[in-house]
This record gives C-alpha cells, sequence and structure tokens, in this order.
C-alpha cells in the first residue's frame, strides 16, 4: 500500500455520528493522526493551520458546502495539491461531474464500509 498511514487526515462533516463512523474506518484501516470539522469553513481554517494528507468531505454541509470547500482549497496555492475525496448519499451524476470538474481525487457514496474508503483512498495515491 503506498498510502502513507502516518499522514493527518482531515473528516468534515456537519453531522457528529459520520465523523464517528469516518474515524472508526480510517482507525480500521490504519490511520492515527485524524482531526475533524463541521463545515467548509472550520475545515479551511485548520488547512491553513496544519497541513493534511487527506481531506475526507460531506458535500451538504451548511454554511459552507464540501463542493464549495473543495474550490476553494483548488483556489489556495498552499492546499491545492491537497488530495480530496468527496462523501455524499446521493449519487447524482451531475454532482460527480461538478466535482470533478472542481478538482476532487475520488467520490464515495453513502453508506460505505472500510473496504470501500481504503480503495477509495488507495486509487487517490496510486495516480
Amino acid at each position: 500500500m503506498a498510502v502513507d498511514l502516518s499522514m493527518p487526515v482531515l473528516v468534515v462533516d456537519d453531522y457528529n455520528t459520520m465523523i464517528r463512523i469516518i474515524r472508526n474506518l480510517l482507525k480500521q484501516i490504519g490511520f492515527q493522526d485524524i482531526d475533524d470539522a463541521a463545515d467548509g469553513t472550520a475545515a479551511l481554517g485548520k488547512m491553513r493551520g496544519k497541513r493534511y494528507g487527506l481531506v475526507i468531505s460531506d458535500w451538504n454541509m451548511e454554511p459552507m458546502t464540501g463542493y464549495e470547500l473543495l474550490k476553494e482549497v483548488r483556489q489556495d496555492p498552499g492546499l491545492t495539491r491537497t488530495p480530496f475525496i468527496m462523501v455524499t448519499a446521493e449519487s447524482k451524476t451531475e454532482n460527480v461531474i461538478a466535482a470533478k470538474k472542481a478538482g476532487v481525487n475520488n467520490y464515495i457514496v453513502k453508506p460505505f464500509n472500510a473496504q470501500t474508503l481504503q480503495s477509495k483512498i488507495e486509487a487517490v495515491f496510486g495516480e
């Protein structure tokens, strides 16, 4: 596995239960350094203060959505190369296309398990 399990990961979701689920899945895979943020604005603040090896963000959040966060990250020269995985309950084709155009590295539709998450992460770092 070409993935550095010691890298810090940021999980962004406005639903605490989902943060816990993703955190537990990441720990199952072997990640230890896991931070979280409740929305895109909080995530952006954390990302500007700490270098993350991976961001896993929900799409639907207020006030800043995961999609808006992705666009902000891709426009910021210091953050633009940060690997970004979008998580959503909706598998709308237009959302997937919009996220791809905005520069997302991968896309996961809920619900998912540790194996799915691991394969999506491996695909990002295998690129």
